[in-house]
Parts: C-alpha cells; structure tokens; sequence
C-alpha cells in the first residue's frame, strides 16, 4: 500500500490525490461533452471546481454525521474521513445552485452527470485501494485475494480480504463507458437514471463483501441508500418508456443529434 507520495518535496496523500483526479477527469469529459453539443468549453471549469468544493464538505460533513465526532480540518484530505454518499449530496447540491445561476438545468444538466459520475467514483476507488483506507471486503483465501497491512486502515498480518475497491472501479468505469456510448441514443433523463440503477445495484452488491455492519433487516447504511437510488432510477426509466414507448431516440432525432455533434466538434 502506498499511503502518501512525495511530491516536489510536499507529502500528498494518495486517497486525496484521485479525490482531486477524479474531478480532473470529470472536468476533461464535461469539457469534450461540451464542445458536442455546441456550449462554452470554459463551463466545464466553473461546474469542476463547484463540484469539488461542494463534495468535499458534504463527503466529510456526512462521515462526521455518522461517526458523531467533532470536525479535524487537518482531515479532510486523509485517508479516511470522506464518504462517496456525501459527497454526492454535496456536489449535486453545489451544482444545482451553479446550475440555476447559469441557467443551464433540466434533464441535460443531469444526463451530462451521468458518466462522469460513474467514472470519477471508479477513479476514486483507485485512490481507496492504494492507499488502503479500509474500504476492502471481508476475510477471504480466494486466488486474488490480498492483505492490507500497510494501509491507512491495515488488516491484520496474514489477514486477507476481498479486495473490494478494484471490483468498483471495475463495475463504474464499465458503466461509465456504456453510458457514455448512449449519449445522443437515448431520450433526455434516461443517462442519469441509468447511472442511478447501475450504481445502486453495484453497491447494493459489493456491500455484501465488504466488512460493513448491519444496520436493519440484514442490510448496510449502504445499501439501503443504494435501495433508494435503484428505486429512483427504477421508476424514472419505467417513467420515461411508458411515456415515450422506448428509452431509445427515434432514429430521426437520434441522426440529427449525431450530426450535430460533428458539426459542433468540427467547428471547435
């Protein structure tokens, strides 16, 4: 595990650095996204850095609401100390407000979140397992199971565990992916909803690795929050096709949105 870089002679910590990364590639795929559909790439910028500083007050204001402690700001870039939840409430709050100041709303505003959502959480999970904040699973002996016994959080010497963090990043940066492709495919609302359902179901899932207590009925804090993600896009999608009939564009609209993001790509 490698808890912290030298970096120009400034310790860094690795957790912290793809927090910061994972909005780095946000904003290089809101930027390419922006330029397709014929809007000020400098957009990008402002919706990164509001996106940041709002996900970093929400990720540590929810880990102190859960753990019941008194704020550290010498915590907040650690190894620990930020929750993915939070984080999302605070970023999606930060950019509502900086979305109604820029008049730029709607279900464009969220489908445009889509993907980078599910990639910048894989990216993150990169940060969790090499820093080895204590997001792996449960004691397991299978072929690629690991220890953790340098991490911020070590397991215990000879302890190995699934290791939890890497089965994220793969799972969201293939839902990044697909989501991504179905850009100008699919009807307005339905990329959101579709990152809502994969990743209420990946941590739904994972949760069940990982060495998370209970809190009711058999399940985690996590996955009941990841329950009513499922359930949100669940209904949004079954919303979209019974009003439409398909989550699919019609092939006229879907021609010329393809179409028009050439031409705006071409122009930029």
């Amino acid at each position: 595990m490698l808890q912290e870089i030298d970096l120009f002679g400034l310790p860094v910590k690795t957790f912290g650095l793809f927090f910061a990364l994972n909005f780095a590639a946000w904003g290089l795929l809101a930027a390419r996204r922006l330029r397709e559909l014929g809007k000020p790439v400098d957009l990008a910028f402002e919706l990164v850095i509001v996106a940041l500083l709002g996900g970093l007050v929400g990720a540590r204001a929810y880990w102190l609401v859960q753990q019941g402690e008194a704020p550290g700001l010498g915590d907040i870039f650690g190894g620990s100390g930020l929750t993915w939840y939070g984080g999302l409430i605070g970023g999606t709050l930060a950019v509502l407000v900086w979305a109604r100041r820029r008049d730029f709303r709607g279900l464009e505003l969220l489908d445009f979140a889509g993907p980078g959502l599910a990639l910048g959480y894989a990216i993150g999970r990169i940060g969790c397992q090499i820093s080895g904040d204590g997001d792996y699973g449960k004691p397991w002996d299978g072929p690629w199971a690991m220890g953790y016994a340098d991490g911020v959080v070590p397991t215990a010497p000879g302890v190995t565990v699934h290791p939890t963090p890497i089965y994220e990043s793969l799972v969201l940066a293939s839902l990044a992916l697909m989501l991504w492709s179905l850009r100008d495919r699919v009807r307005p609302g339905v990329l959101m909803a579709g990152y809502l359902v994969g990743a209420g179901i990946e941590r739904l899932l994972v949760e069940f690795l990982r060495r998370n207590d209970t809190i009711a009925a058999g399940l985690t804090a996590a996955q009941w929050e990841s329950l009513v993600l499922l359930l949100a896009g669940a209904i949004w999608l079954t919303a979209i096709r019974r009003r439409s009939g398909s989550w699919a564009l019609p092939e006229a609209d879907r021609d010329a949105a393809l179409a028009a993001r050439e031409r705006n790509l071409a122009a930029a």
